[in-house]
């Protein structure tokens, strides 16, 4: 069951701008199991330009599913965001069930994570998050870490058991650091 937290910033969200987010929204829960519940957090910005940009994250015990789009229409760029979240949706189903018939498994667990947000201008640590680390194999954290649109993802490596951690190289390609 999906909850929701509408936020605006430089617009009032009306009943209908609601209405138009829940409605679009909630077409992602034929994706979850019954039992899930999980706030969809939806941010709503206007810019002076006459912009609109919406924010989507939703947190889930196995995946955080995050998407943005800017757009002249405010209607447009919530389709466009619920558009971009479902086609993660089945691009990490697509993965995982594939993933789970190669080694046999029934269920994978993957690691939510946020952003951490640090400034440039200092060493400074202005937020601090916590994690669990659950297993996964190396190509499941960097499709967990392109969901999340992230540079790097911190892990639990499901063959070793110990910490690694996932990156996107200069590149384009990707690294892998394994703690000892």
């Amino acid at each position: 069951m999906l909850k929701f937290n509408i936020r605006g910033e430089n617009i009032e969200v009306t009943d209908s701008i609601r209405d138009y987010v829940v409605k679009r929204i909630s077409k992602l829960q034929k994706f979850f199991e019954d039992s899930v519940e999980a706030t969809a957090h939806v941010n709503l910005k206007v810019y002076p330009s006459r912009t609109y940009k919406v924010e989507v994250t939703i947190p889930l015990p196995y995946l955080t599913l995050r998407a943005e789009e800017t757009s002249n229409d405010m209607y447009g760029s919530v389709d466009l965001v619920t558009d971009k979240l479902e086609r993660q949706i089945r691009k990490y189903k697509t993965k995982v069930n594939r993933k789970s018939r190669e080694k046999g498994l029934k269920n994978i667990e993957f690691v939510p994570s946020d952003d951490d947000e640090t400034s440039d201008d200092d060493l400074k640590i202005v937020r601090t998050k916590q994690i669990s680390l659950k297993p996964m194999d190396p190509e499941e954290a960097v499709l967990q870490m392109d969901m999340l649109g992230h540079d790097f993802f911190v892990f639990q490596d499901a063959g070793t058991n110990g910490t690694s951690i996932v990156y996107r190289r200069k590149d384009g390609r990707y690294g892998l650091i394994e703690a000892e």
